[in-house]
């Protein structure tokens, strides 16, 4: 068509129609749910799809995603709804802080957005722990960003790089990968490079831009909580590390065991997601709402509460689902493998380029993912040896750099730090892309051992 070949067409057209998409999200505002369904159906009918096909396609795609992503998100949401309500996080936070002392109170906030982090959005997570900042920055007379910066990098470390995140989720569900080892690597990426960018940058940058809270916002987050009686801290970490603990020991279980062997099965469904989430939840229950006197009606309530705000991110990840699988059923995606294959691009380093391109476009941490996961899934199976697990991790490091305008992370940080569009770029913006490149090269590093 138009003179070029099949390939150069189809990679020609899978061009414009991302190109499209970005146009859509950014410059005309359209929710990147009904962008998605919109790029999904012209890449269909551009590409010579057959039309029944078209709409097959996307609902595969859509519903292959939310049949394990959407029942994880809605079980993560409701356990880190319980762990904010009684008080879990604050417990986790005081706790390091004492420990670490006035000092190094900004290590203790990077380790206790690393933890509190691991099951929360890092929406949730930031406006769970934000009046933490506030009331330390106020009771040590520490700089608000030297305090601020560590916190906000150890939430996205963990967002963008350790499941059970709905971005790792969603690569492993494309690349296949396994979850247990997934979260192995994520934290073993993730703690270091949230080290660098977060105390270390912080207490550098806090320098320059020492913050400026708005007294309004003090005012209102900086007050002592009225709930005095705190779960444990032992009981805290318990009750949020158990998924992760459970999910680890099913990939123990099968290097342990051999397949078909009784412990290595009854392991395997422990360990799955949902069910290492579900437990997780019911033990919250126990743990965060009984135990803490929240009655159940009211606990009925929270959990009724905590999942109206993952409605449109569910959403947006099921017609992600749904465009990624027309990529790759309009054959778009192995042209790109052929292509990647043919350059000799490291895999890893093109998962992390092309969510890199994607996220810095849309704004989307989400969209970046997906994208670019369904993007690079065809290398996968063009080069043998090729660990599935750093391809998410890559895929998940490209996805945080370079925040800017378009991204809403931007705007809440910097209406909460109190700071202008240029102090937000110099700390937050420069937070996130170090963040991504440092993980890219631990991720490097790491492939030579793995």
């Amino acid at each position: 068509m138009f003179g070029m070949s099949h390939e150069s067409y189809l990679l020609l057209d899978a061009v414009v129609t991302i190109i499209g998409l970005i146009v859509l999200i950014t410059k005309f505002k359209v929710h990147p749910f009904i962008a998605l369904i919109i790029a999904a159906g012209f890449l269909g009918l551009t590409s010579g799809m057959p039309v029944d096909k078209i709409i097959k396609a996307f609902q595969d795609g859509f519903g292959g995603v939310l049949g394990f992503v959407g029942i994880i998100l809605a079980l993560g949401t409701m356990l880190g709804k319980m762990m904010a309500e009684s008080g879990g996080a604050d417990q986790i936070a005081q706790t390091l802080i004492r420990a670490f002392g006035k000092e190094k109170v900004q290590w203790a906030m990077m380790f206790a957005a690393f933890l509190v982090g691991i099951p929360l959005f890092f929406e949730i997570g930031f406006v769970l722990l934000i009046p933490l900042v506030f009331i330390v920055a106020r009771r040590t007379g520490v700089s608000l960003i030297k305090i601020g910066i560590p916190l906000l990098a150890g939430l996205s470390a963990v967002h963008g790089l350790v499941p059970p995140h709905p971005g790792p989720l969603l690569a492993i569900g494309v690349f296949g990968a396994d979850i247990g080892k997934t979260i192995l690597y994520g934290l073993i990426v993730a703690l270091p490079t949230a080290i660098i960018a977060g105390p270390i940058f912080g207490t550098f940058i806090a320098k320059y831009i020492p913050g400026n809270p708005s007294q309004e916002l003090v005012d209102q987050l900086a007050r002592e909580p009225e709930n005095k009686d705190l779960p444990s801290f032992s009981i805290t970490l318990v009750t949020v590390l158990l998924p992760v603990f459970l999910m680890l020991l099913k990939t123990f279980a099968d290097i342990a065991f051999a397949e078909g062997n009784v412990v290595r099965n009854w392991m395997d469904m422990i360990g799955h997601p949902i069910t290492a989430l579900l437990l997780a939840l019911l033990l919250s229950l126990y743990t965060f709402g009984h135990r803490q006197g929240i009655h159940s009606k009211q606990i009925l309530k929270l959990l009724d509460a905590s999942l109206a705000p993952t409605a449109a991110i569910i959403l947006i990840i099921g017609a992600g689902g749904g465009f990624k699988q027309m990529l790759v059923t309009s054959g778009v995606g192995d042209v790109i493998g052929h292509m990647a294959v043919n350059a000799q691009i490291n895999p890893i380093l093109l998962a992390w380029l092309v969510a890199a391109v994607i996220r810095i476009a849309t704004g989307s941490a989400t969209v970046a993912t997906i994208t670019g996961a369904g993007i690079v899934v065809p290398v996968v199976g063009m080069i043998p040896g090729v660990n599935r697990e750093l391809l998410v991790l890559a895929t998940g490091a490209g996805s945080l750099i370079l925040s800017h305008v378009n991204d809403a992370g931007f705007w809440l940080v910097k209406q909460y730090f109190n700071m202008t569009v240029a102090e937000t770029f110099k700390t937050w913006t420069a937070m996130e892309t170090i963040l991504s490149i440092v993980a890219l090269i631990f991720i490097m590093l790491l492939s030579l051992v793995v």
